[in-house]
């Protein structure tokens, strides 16, 4: 018995360290909500990127 309350807090820690992880922006909706535009390769001038839109390859940017 004691051996499934150790599993248990187990994959309770595994399973919250790993979502500081999802925190990323990754589709245009919560690009949009950010106040972000999506553009392909790279974001220009003085704009950041805050994540991506639809893969790694479209950017979500920001000023």
């Amino acid at each position: 018995m004691r051996l499934h309350h150790l599993l248990l807090a187990l994959l309770f820690l595994v399973l919250s360290a790993g979502s500081g992880f999802t925190q990323g922006i990754r589709n245009s909706l919560s690009c949009r909500f950010n106040f972000g535009i999506c553009l392909p390769k790279r974001c220009p001038g003085r704009m950041r990127q805050i994540g991506t839109c639809f893969g790694s390859a479209v950017k979500c940017c920001r000023f």
